[in-house]
């Protein structure tokens, strides 16, 4: 069942009665195997990819490392429970190599992720320092590709 996982991952708006089709099934096997994934915490929601640079929002996106001092009996998790409460925080990733967590996180100016690193996160006490990277353009986001060049027929750049 990895296929139809990978499948709706792909393109969560496929029907049950769609996918039965593509992989020879019953629909009703199909919601049902839906249905359990959802209860098991397989599937944990559906959202759509929007390309916003071609929407009149205005934010930017930052990716922070995160140095921090795991804490006893717990590891990483409290932290990264702390840091995911926080709304501007998009994503909360453990990670090995040189910084311990990864954040993702959205502001409507460089300046409001800058005072969210310096007013929330760097005073949390175990984080140790921060690395913060602003994301210039997005080329490839979660398998689709953005803004890709428009080719002809013949396969010539347009």
């Amino acid at each position: 069942m990895d296929k139809i996982l990978k499948t709706l991952e792909d393109n969560a708006t496929l029907t049950p009665e769609q996918l039965a089709v593509m992989f020879d099934k019953e629909v009703g096997e199909i919601r049902d195997l839906i249905k359990q994934y959802e209860q098991d915490g397989v599937i944990v929601g559906y959202k759509p990819l929007i390309d916003w640079d071609k929407t009149d929002r205005e934010y930017v996106t930052a990716m922070i490392e995160v140095k921090t001092t795991p804490q006893r009996d717990r590891g990483f998790d409290r932290i990264a429970e702390k840091i995911y409460n926080y709304p501007e925080v998009q994503s909360v990733y453990l990670m090995s190599g040189s910084y311990d967590l990864c954040l993702i996180i959205e502001g409507r100016t460089m300046k409001e992720v800058a005072y969210f690193v310096a007013q929330k996160l760097a005073p949390i006490e175990s984080v140790l320092s921060t690395a913060t990277h602003f994301v210039l353009r997005k080329y490839k986001d979660k398998g689709v590709i953005y803004g890709a060049p428009e080719v002809d027929e013949r396969g010539n750049l347009i």
